[in-house]
């Protein structure tokens, strides 16, 4: 490594994050127009931290960055680009210039790049991949969108099932056209049906007479072309698959699926269920205002209601607040220790739902043990809160009624973050996108009437 490519590592941190100092020198060569120091601190960079450069600067810093790096854009930074951003770069780049980035990507990239532009550039894109590979993305185009074929690649290697290690070995030394990277060699059988494969690592252990069908793995699995990616992803994280052959209706092989790609999916789902329960839909940090916007004011829209459903509520008692101002004080303690309880037991269940872990078959069992959970939690806050509110305003049964309103509110928001999100699952309706909103009304409006509906009961 010569001491330019030294010094470029050296602006990533110690946690691998890009480097403040490397940035500013990007940015810096951008503003002077200075193509070469440009390239001599891009080309020693991997592509994903390129993609991260990408994101992080400005879209003028983004433009001025692509026409001055002309002709050097690979298509692996392309592939790790965030989606958003990826259809804004992949305008700016010349027909050759985005044809040529993509030429030697594998299939499955290729497919991820394709999806984002129109029929012109797919074709332009297309014309310049070879005609093996151009014929394996234009069928993997015709495969469900987030489906198995759709996440597939063309390049993998297989054996007849009948062969020796040896013969596999030999094999494998003549081939001119293997994947850059392969796990496993799938064994087929004569009508190219996937019947077990061979790690690369028994293949190159074992003894050269050794029948391939003698050392194949128990992991072994197959997934239909048709499958849905979350539960390829699913699949792979169960099993800790490593690679998986994809097949047709008819059991034939015609892919392969790597862990990497499942475990980006898997990714992408985490980051869905995340930003979904917060109610900012998906988006990045270099969406425009106005778009990102878009998609946070239905949500702002759904809490509004919600607030005036609490609003509500509280004005059915306002004699009772106007005869004791502490209600008032006191009430956004209920109505928070609700929310925050109802969000914990949500979060688990939408993570438990993702990952197959609340079934039929436990799923009362889970819901009782979110009741018994929040009944604890609410006995111990009860002690702690009543005792506050008895020292702070001087009205021991003031305590008692804050007290009592915490256990039903924390009790009914352990059960309704569990019931709701099953229910919702159960419906087809996705429950980290609408579990939330019905969460933190419920929470509000049974914590606002226990409280003061006790204090109405109890203090006048």
């Amino acid at each position: 490594m010569n001491t330019e490519q030294q010094e470029n590592r050296d602006g990533l941190d110690e946690d691998f994050a890009l480097g403040n100092r490397l940035i500013d020198e990007v940015i810096e060569a951008i503003e002077q127009g200075d193509s070469v120091r440009l390239t001599q601190l891009l080309e020693p960079l991997h592509a994903a931290d390129i993609a991260d450069i990408l994101e992080q600067i400005s879209a003028t810093q983004r433009r001025a960055l692509l026409r001055l790096w002309k002709g050097e854009m690979e298509g692996e930074v392309l592939s790790e680009l965030d989606e958003s951003l990826r259809e804004e770069v992949m305008e700016s780049l010349a027909p050759e210039e985005l044809a040529e980035a993509v030429r030697d990507l594998e299939t499955d990239d290729v497919v991820d790049l394709l999806e984002d532009l129109d029929a012109p550039q797919q074709d332009e894109i297309l014309e310049v991949l070879e005609d093996a590979d151009r014929v394996a993305v234009q069928q993997a185009l015709t495969y469900p969108e987030d489906s198995a074929g759709r996440l597939m690649q063309r390049e993998l290697v297989v054996a007849p099932e009948h062969w020796t290690v040896g013969e596999a070995i030999d094999y494998l030394r003549t081939q001119q056209d293997l994947p850059e990277q392969f796990y496993h060699m799938i064994l087929v059988d004569p009508k190219m049906r996937p019947t077990g494969y061979v790690t690369l690592g028994k293949l190159l252990s074992s003894p050269r007479d050794m029948k391939l069908q003698d050392i194949t793995e128990d992991s072994f699995r197959t997934i239909s072309v048709n499958q849905d990616e979350e539960d390829v992803a699913y699949a792979f994280n169960q099993y800790h698959l490593i690679s998986a052959p994809v097949v047709d209706k008819d059991d034939r092989l015609v892919g392969v699926i790597t862990i990497d790609d499942a475990m980006a999916v898997l990714d992408e789902e985490h980051e869905e269920d995340m930003l979904r329960l917060a109610g900012v839909g998906e988006g990045s940090l270099s969406d425009r205002v106005i778009e990102t916007s878009k998609r946070r004011l239905p949500w702002l829209f759904v809490t509004m209601f919600a607030a005036f459903a609490a609003s509500f509520v509280i004005s059915q008692f306002s004699d009772t607040i106007a005869e004791f101002v502490a209600l008032a004080v006191l009430m956004p303690i209920v109505a928070s220790m609700g929310g925050n309880a109802g969000t914990q037991a949500l979060t688990v269940a939408v993570r438990a739902l993702a990952t197959k872990d609340i079934t039929s078959a436990n799923v009362w069992r889970v819901i009782r043990r979110e009741i018994l959970v929040g009944l604890v939690n609410g006995a111990v806050f009860a002690v702690v809160i009543g005792g506050l509110g008895m020292l702070w305003f001087g009205m021991p049964m003031l305590g008692v009624v804050i007290g009592a309103a915490l256990v039903i509110n924390l009790l009914v928001a352990s059960f309704v973050g569990v019931v709701v999100p099953v229910l919702l699952d159960k419906v087809g309706v996705d429950p980290a996108l609408a579990s939330g909103a019905f969460v933190t009304t419920m929470t509000d409006v049974v914590g606002f009437f226990a409280f003061l509906g006790l204090a109405s009961v109890v203090l006048l």
